[in-house]
């Protein structure tokens, strides 16, 4: 196994159209972007919107900001699925809360991929105690919103690519705090027991 300084890990953020009581949320925007040697590289980074077949819901769009006509010409989730094949193949998939990411992954059955570090279970392990474990939160605790604002200048909270951009800062605060980048990659599996 690769040390964690060496391994390369893809940030990974779907925005969703909102929850319905007859559906599970559909996701409208995805956010790519990938670390290698732990730094950011501006030049991975991905972002779609993505064609729904629904509206957008009143709570989804107060939260993300996205309209259905920010969709009108959007590719579907599967029409991206070289793209995405592409960017996360051989990587450690990162995501705050991946739940959802992995849920919206089941679009492509068998993808194969992973490993995943959750950074809100890591960040619950790592920093305890804390009132709020939202990803805005803590990288407001760790000062990480003027970094991710130097690498992506359009960064706002609950667009996919920026918050797949944080998560990857957050966890590369995570790693230094816990002192562990000289560490076999392999702690990070087993539900990011470290």
């Amino acid at each position: 196994m690769p040390l964690i300084r060496e391994t390369v890990f893809a940030g990974l953020d779907f925005e969703s159209a909102g929850e319905r009581p007859d559906e599970v949320g559909i996701p409208v925007q995805v956010g790519i972007a990938e670390v290698s040697s732990l730094s950011a590289d501006p030049g991975s980074f991905y972002r779609s919107y993505l064609r729904t077949g629904r509206p957008v819901t009143w709570a989804a769009r107060r939260v993300h900001g996205i309209t259905d006509a920010d969709l009108a010409d959007a590719p579907s989730l599967l029409s991206l699925w070289p793209e995405i094949k592409t960017r996360l193949t051989g990587r450690w998939i990162v995501a705050h809360g991946a739940g959802t990411e992995r849920r919206y992954l089941r679009a492509f059955p068998a993808h194969g991929f992973g490993p995943w570090v959750d950074t809100l279970t890591l960040s619950r392990k790592i920093l305890p105690g804390r009132a709020s474990y939202a990803l805005s939160d803590l990288c407001a605790e760790l000062s990480l919103e003027e970094q991710a604002r130097l690498l992506l200048p359009d960064f706002r909270w609950h667009e996919a690519l920026s918050d797949a951009v944080a998560c990857l800062l957050l966890l590369k605060k995570l790693i230094v705090l816990s002192g562990i980048a000289d560490h076999p990659v392999e702690v990070f599996e087993f539900g990011n027991g470290i």
